[in-house]
């Protein structure tokens, strides 16, 4: 299973997603490694949650996978309300500096 798959599966089994992409952005910054994602995540759940405990759950999700094979993570999470005011526009990663645990 791609790492991609991976984290798809595994957001989606923790939390009840209205809509959930995850972007393989590896391409941009990598070897040919699978080490860099975007993950767009809209949940009832986030509703009454600052930003940073919403980052928390989801990097507490995706925990074995940082660990070991995500370089980069950029999380966008949302409650519904807050998608449709974004209109689906999501803001673009930010280059990678190096520093990848794959760089020896």
């Amino acid at each position: 299973m791609s790492m991609q798959s991976q984290i798809e599966e595994k957001i989606a089994a923790a939390i009840a997603c209205k809509h959930l992409n995850v972007i393989n952005e590896s391409h941009m910054h990598s070897r040919g490694e699978e080490s860099h994602f975007k993950v767009i995540v809209v949940s009832e759940e986030f509703a009454g949650k600052r930003l940073l405990p919403r980052h928390r759950q989801i990097n507490e999700i995706l925990k074995e996978e940082l660990a070991e094979y995500i370089h980069a993570l950029s999380i966008h999470a949302y409650t519904p309300d807050e998608y449709s005011e974004q209109h689906g526009q999501i803001p673009e990663s930010p280059k990678c500096l190096g520093g990848s645990k794959f760089d020896k």
